[in-house]
């Protein structure tokens, strides 16, 4: 109703209207309006129990509700029009008034409506992933009985304008009946004129016969009456049966529930029978099993009856020996535990040669039967019922004839899984030869699509350490590292054990992720007098101000101007709260360059990039002025920790550390480089929390310090200074589950909202402390000339 009131005011502002009438006409309006068929169909919709079952819903409440809509539009519309036609002015402009509402509402209520309401019920649906169901009985006859109080003012309403139509157009109202009534109001003037006046008049009978000429005369006014008077008759004839759509309806309900039941009861009817095989095949393993085990569980219990430890924990997993309270899990020896959320396409096929023989069968007949022709499958896919319903070798038909996008395939299947199957089935077929090596069932696509990665054919499995307990800032954690590489997380777990007596003090020193846009100008003159405005501390301020409105948590701190001929490059730096804040800072900076074209408008935006921020490659800029979380964070080792734990001594390290990581980095002419592995560290973290692993190109920059410690000299310092973490809690990555599970280890999962960017600061101390705990570890081996002895012994 607020959306019809806000579209006819609009018509009436684009017809240059007088909108001050409008106010008498409201009341009108408001009587005309009928929300009971938008209930009903609200109702309809929110009757679905799947998400295709929406729209379909809404469609076939329009198709019953249309007509009956456009009828009593029709009628209200005529009935109003004979106000429109009474002679009378201002009821005139009031009941064009009304007409006009009723007809946009009309409109609004047969596109708007309904389009509206899809969207509605679809957003709330992916955004709780519930389907919503409507409560208590769907349309029963009381919610299509109309509001009693409204019929009986649309009828006073309705007897009203009749009254005023026909009093302005009484029949009987003769010339004659005029000059008496002029002769009255002047008699109340001057009493003499009456008395003259009715000495001169003769009287008259009444014309009767205009009476009825003036009714069978064919003009406007009795054609519209003559129209009303049909289409009332039609619709309490025809149309009137209110309840009748509440009874198809419900009918139509009722069908469906049973057609419901029935499938329930056969599906129960088969899982009982599969339940029934699966016993059976479960007892007959069983017995093979233990019969089979029963010689090696008495020469085991005989041989080795004193000791008890994990083999006996296996043994009581698998099988129940006499008189022992173990669980009997009916196994073969040579089949393992498969992981639910993550298991190889291999592993999937010996789980599904345990399935029942039912869907098996009804799963060869749906793909063994021969696909519908195009042009029919076209059909069903822009239907309501989608592509859903079409089989892969279908789906695939439309996919080669163009009618689907290869990198649609999730939204238009309706299934995100099934969408990446028939992907890699599309490439298998093109000869891109995907094994089934590289998994795709069992995952939660719904986080990956159009935030993480597009044109899926499956994930890829990345072992996943864990380091510690780290002591830092004292609080212990264990560190999640996802790493291919042998040896990295037994090094730093090494190192974290050295520094858990010590422990690791850590700040975050400055915290401003970067953009930097590159502009343009005519000349240098231009150029430079742009440089010298934005410099300009109040200058700044409005720029900040542009920059700030894009989000709730970006907040500009500062600008770098660097001018290379008639270029300008910008670099903004700003506070992101717990996101990375790449997004953050492109929409804030994209705003503030907008208002600054504004006062310059010669200025050309080349590109919202000018590589002055620098993101994912080596650049001084980063290792000098920061990016993202500037962290630096120090130990001391005690000395006999580092004799015994780190099987070196201090004065070997620092030697070490000051010919490798200092005058080697130098000669080499390294920027940030200035650590023995950095990178191994912060990327295993960054790809097991869901950070983008090629950030660790700046993130990486470190410099490691050592020196003797104490009055000896016996103790170690050692420090890891690291300017340019690019890390963040939200967005991107880190909500998949698993990397979200590895955040939730550390807790610094989603934003702190109580601190906003507290839990990525906390993240980047993290991985500051984790680092040092891995220089150390290295700078270890190679000190001792344990590096190339462990990899040999770990990695061959």
């Amino acid at each position: 109703m607020f959306s019809s009131i806000i579209f006819t005011l609009s018509v009436l502002n684009f017809g240059r209207s007088d909108i001050s009438d409008l106010k008498d006409a409201l009341f009108f309006f408001l009587l005309v309006i009928d929300l009971n068929k938008a209930a009903i169909l609200a109702q309809l919709a929110l009757n679905s129990k799947r998400q295709d079952e929406v729209r379909a819903n809404i469609a076939r409440g329009m198709s019953l509700l249309g007509p009956s809509v456009t009828l009593d539009t029709l009628v209200e519309i005529l009935l109003i029009g004979i106000g429109s036609l009474s002679g009378v002015k201002r009821l005139e402009i009031l009941c064009g008034y009304a007409c006009l509402g009723v007809v946009v509402n009309y409109v609004v209520f047969m596109t708007f409506y309904p389009a509206c309401l899809s969207l509605v019920l679809e957003l709330s649906r992916s955004s709780n992933d519930k389907i919503i169901m409507s409560h208590g009985s769907l349309l029963n006859e009381e919610d299509q009985k109309p509001n009693p109080v409204v019929e009986r003012l649309k009828l006073i309403m309705i007897a009203g304008l009749f009254v005023v139509h026909a009093h302005s157009r009484w029949p009987f109202r003769t010339d004659d009946a005029e000059e008496a009534i002029d002769e009255q109001v002047a008699s109340s003037v001057n009493p003499g004129i009456l008395l003259t006046t009715n000495r001169n008049k003769t009287e008259s009978p009444p014309d009767y016969r205009g009476f009825f000429m003036n009714w069978l005369s064919v003009s406007a006014d009795n054609i519209v009456i003559l129209i009303l008077l049909v289409a009332l008759a039609i619709k309490f004839i025809f149309f009137e049966d209110r309840g009748e759509i509440a009874r198809q309806l419900r009918l139509e309900e009722e069908q469906r529930d049973e057609e419901e039941s029935k499938q329930d009861e056969e599906e129960k009817k088969q899982e009982k029978e599969q339940d029934s095989n699966s016993s059976e095949e479960m007892d007959r393993l069983t017995r093979r099993f233990a019969g089979a085990m029963a010689t090696t569980l008495t020469a085991t219990t005989a041989g080795s009856s004193h000791r008890t430890g994990p083999s006996s924990k296996v043994f009581a997993g698998l099988v129940a020996a006499p008189g022992e309270d173990w669980i009997e899990v009916g196994a073969e020896a040579d089949v393992e535990l498969v992981d639910k959320e993550v298991q190889t396409e291999q592993q999937q096929q010996q789980v599904a040669t345990t399935t029942s023989s039912t869907a098996s069968n009804s799963n060869d007949d749906a793909a063994t039967s021969p696909p519908r022709s195009v042009d029919e499958c076209l059909a069903i896919y822009r239907s309501e019922l989608g592509a859903s319903v079409l089989t892969d070798a279908e789906v695939i038909q439309l996919v080669r004839a163009k009618y689907i996008q290869s990198y649609q395939l999730e939204k238009a299947v309706g299934d995100m899984e099934r969408g990446v199957g028939i992907r890699r089935t599309l490439l298998n077929e093109a000869e891109v030869c995907i094994t089934a090596d590289l998994p795709y069932r069992n995952y939660d696509y719904s986080k990956v699509l159009g935030s993480c990665c597009e044109n899926v054919i499956g994930y890829v499995p990345v072992p996943c350490g864990i380091a510690g307990p780290l002591l830092v800032d004292g609080e212990l954690f264990h560190v999640p590292m996802a790493t291919t590489e042998g040896c990295l997380v037994a090094s730093t777990n090494r190192g974290s054990r050295a520094l858990m007596g010590c422990g690791v003090t850590s700040r975050v020193v400055a915290d401003g992720m970067t953009r930097g846009p590159v502009v343009r100008f005519p000349n240098v003159v231009r150029a430079s007098e742009a440089m010298a405005w934005m410099q300009q501390p109040e200058n700044f301020e409005k720029m900040k101000s542009s920059f700030d409105e894009t989000s709730r948590f970006a907040r500009l701190t500062k600008i770098h101007v660097r001018i290379a001929g008639r270029h300008l490059f910008v670099r903004f730096v700003a506070r992101t709260g717990d996101a990375m804040g790449m997004n953050m800072l492109s929409k804030g900076t994209e705003k503030s360059l907008l208002q600054v074209q504004r006062l310059f408008p010669d200025m050309e935006i080349l590109s919202l990039s000018g590589n002055f921020c620098t993101d994912k490659k080596p650049a001084a800029v980063n290792w000098i002025e920061g990016r993202g979380k500037s962290v630096v964070c120090e130990a001391v080792v005690p000395g006999d920790i580092v004799s015994s734990v780190l099987k070196t001594s201090t004065q070997a390290l620092v030697d070490v550390n000051m010919s490798k990581n200092m005058i080697g980095s130098a000669v080499a002419g390294s920027i940030g480089g200035f650590n023995a592995h950095a990178a191994n560290i912060v990327t295993a973290i960054f790809i097991a929390t869901g950070q983008d692993p090629a950030q660790n190109v700046g993130s990486s920059n470190c410099m490691t310090l050592m020196e003797p410690w104490g009055s000896t000299g016996e103790d170690l310092y050692v420090s890891c200074t690291m300017p340019s973490i690019e890390i963040g809690t939200v967005g991107g990555g880190t909500g998949l589950p698993a990397q979200g599970a590895c955040l939730q280890m550390l807790g610094v999962k989603g934003a702190n909202m109580e601190h906003p960017g507290q839990n990525a600061d906390k993240l980047a101390r993290i991985v500051c402390a984790t680092v040092l705990a891995g220089e150390l570890s290295l700078m270890a081996a190679l000190t001792a000339g344990h590096l190339v002895k462990s990899h040999l012994r770990h990695n061959r």
